[in-house]
């Protein structure tokens, strides 16, 4: 498969290598086509890493993935052009967090959220939000956690939801542990969940933890 995956920062890298290793063909789109960073991770990745701008990314991708913060998720998708988008998967694993006063915030929190705008702006996309519960280390790696711990998908395309679990399990997620949660307006509950997960590695001192969903039978 071809993959964009838009923002070089770390959860972009992480999974724009992880795919690569994978055998899929990744483009890291950046607001320039001579990023620094996103030109070093394609050097160094391998021969199917390649750097370009948002635009560049997209329009090569079969699947784009949004790896830039919440907050300005809409102005770099808008820059990769909506045409770029119109029918294809894009998965979104971004938290709208910013740090206020050194407190974290959520906005929009509670009646809307990054993967509703998303999906209202672009209506020809395929929008799947998941990922964004975890630390990038374990999207890729759910071994990193022991134990049946659980991720969450949602989106208004049960299809693009089925590809997205697919991918899910390329990565190490089996389907059983992959909880489909409905419509793309549940992208609120999920990144609602960020200030506790905020709270959660504060208290364990890493990452590298998960939620396990039980219920009775």
């Amino acid at each position: 498969m071809r993959y964009a995956v838009l923002g070089t920062g770390e959860v972009g890298r992480t999974l724009g290598g992880r795919l690569v290793e994978l055998g899929h063909e990744v483009t890291l789109g950046s607001r320039v086509k001579d990023n620094p960073v996103a030109l070093e991770w394609a050097t160094a990745a391998a021969e199917r890493s390649r750097a370009g701008t948002f635009a560049e990314a997209a329009a090569s991708a079969e699947v784009v993935v949004n790896a830039v913060g919440g907050r300005v998720a809409l102005d770099a998708l808008r820059a990769a052009g909506a045409e770029n988008l119109d029918g294809k998967i894009l998965v979104d694993v971004s938290n709208p967090l910013a740090f206020d006063d050194g407190q974290p915030r959520l906005d929009p929190v509670e009646s809307d959220s990054v993967g509703e705008r998303i999906q209202h702006a672009f209506p020809h996309a395929r929008v799947v939000k998941t990922l964004n519960t975890v630390n990038c280390q374990v999207m890729v790696d759910p071994g990193r956690v022991p134990g049946a711990h659980h991720l969450f998908v949602c989106g208004d395309d049960a299809g693009a939801k089925d590809q997205v679990v697919g991918l899910l399990r390329e990565f190490g997620w089996p389907a059983e542990r992959v909880l489909d949660l409905g419509g793309i307006q549940a992208s609120r509950a999920t990144e609602m969940y960020l200030p506790l997960w905020l709270t959660l590695m504060r208290q364990f001192g890493t990452a590298d933890f998960n939620i396990e969903v039980r219920r009775a039978d």
